[in-house]
């Protein structure tokens, strides 16, 4: 994942929150991204395959393009159609087609995040496509039957909104990158500078990781790392022009890369979502496939690519320890056709170990209750 067509510029900080700018220098205007709010409490939406997607959806996004090239000169009649329909049977729910829906020839409402998170939810979700023994008779009929996380809500996330009252946001700013105690919670980019003043507090309204929630819970304050220009080496405005262009430049390097090497230039698992003439929407998830990646940080997120490659939109999740864990196993089953002793094998482990480690991530159902019982009396 690179920032193609933006700059980082030096952070500020707030308590244990960093929150470093992102500036767009090159702003066309062809493709605009506004909020549209939701007031129920609970919102469900329908997928593909008689599958639903349940969840706390405080808005959506509405992505509005030109195929010409020209600025989008007035979204706003879009931003407030009513989305879905309200069930009020003693609660206040929503019911919604689709993770991404063309409203008009030229706009698109999609669900942010959610659409990441419901693409993690989905992986290897159908389960054994060979009736092995081992396997329980729900796993064979359902697949991993009905899968849930859990996340926090940003105004949970101690300190972070009055860091974002705090914030000074720069000219041709699009988007941030926001740590919490040094450890990277979310990158959230937009196409235009209008744009982001009026998404910057729905970043309140995000879902973070167990990791940053504890992060943020733990710790008051971040590391203090600061540049500055060596006043001997400047002796007219030329010189003190070229110290702060190669300090700004130090904090780009030192943000894309010792502190963001979990998501920047890290290869991702990509799928297009929706092409909307220059431009895709795709979810993404960084590769999980070996040990190495099993002990890095890793995030999933979306992502509105120009066919340049330049980036109009990003929003991203940071996954916690247990669901890395998850999705690894769930893909080395995968890889070996659903064959426990064969997964085993790879990951160098008995078949017991492996189903323990089942176990503990929460799919011990996925197996016959006499399996798990002897693998248990085995362990005593």
């Amino acid at each position: 994942m690179l920032l193609k067509g933006l700059e980082v510029a030096p952070s500020q900080i707030c308590g244990s929150i960093r929150i470093v700018p992102l500036i767009r220098r090159k702003i066309r205007g062809d493709l605009r991204l506004q909020r549209r709010s939701y007031d129920a409490k609970y919102s469900i939406v329908s997928l593909e395959d008689n599958m639903q997607y349940m969840s706390y959806v405080p808005h959506g996004m509405v992505m509005s393009w030109n195929d010409d090239g020209s600025a989008v000169a007035n979204i706003g009649a879009s931003i407030f159609k009513k989305d879905g329909k309200s069930v009020k049977s003693g609660r206040n729910v929503q019911v919604m087609q689709r993770m991404a829906k063309r409203e008009t020839k030229n706009s698109l409402r999609f669900l942010p995040l959610h659409l990441a998170m419901e693409g993690f939810l989905s992986l290897y979700f159908n389960g054994p496509k060979i009736a092995w023994e081992e396997y329980s008779r729900y796993a064979l009929t359902y697949g991993l039957g009905c899968r849930s996380e859990y996340s926090y809500s940003g105004r949970a996330i101690v300190g972070l909104e009055e860091a974002l009252r705090v914030f000074e946001i720069h000219p041709n700013q699009v988007g941030v990158l926001i740590y919490v105690a040094d450890a990277l919670a979310s990158a959230f980019v937009v196409s235009t500078p209008e744009d982001y003043l009026c998404l910057h507090y729905t970043l309140l309204e995000d879902f973070y990781g167990e990791l940053i929630y504890q992060y943020a819970s733990l710790y008051d304050k971040t590391y203090e790392m600061s540049l500055s220009i060596n006043d001997k080496k400047v002796h007219n405005l030329a010189d003190l022009r070229s110290a702060v262009v190669k300090m700004r430049s130090d904090w780009a390097t030192f943000h894309q890369g010792a502190m963001s090497t979990g998501l920047i230039g890290r290869s991702v698992k990509s799928k297009t979502v929706y092409t909307a003439g220059h431009f895709e929407l795709q979810r993404f998830i960084t590769n999980v496939n070996s040990p190495l990646d099993l002990n890095n940080e890793n995030h999933i997120g979306e992502v509105i690519l120009r066919d340049n490659g330049e980036v109009e939109y990003l929003h991203t999740y940071r996954l916690s320890q247990q669901q890395i864990n998850r999705v690894y196993y769930l893909g080395k089953l995968d890889e070996n056709n659903w064959n426990i002793s064969q997964t085993a094998k790879a990951l160098l482990r008995t078949d017991e170990e492996f189903i323990l480690i089942m176990e503990q991530l929460g799919f011990g159902y996925l197996f016959t209750q006499k399996l798990r019982v002897h693998v248990v009396s085995r362990r005593k």
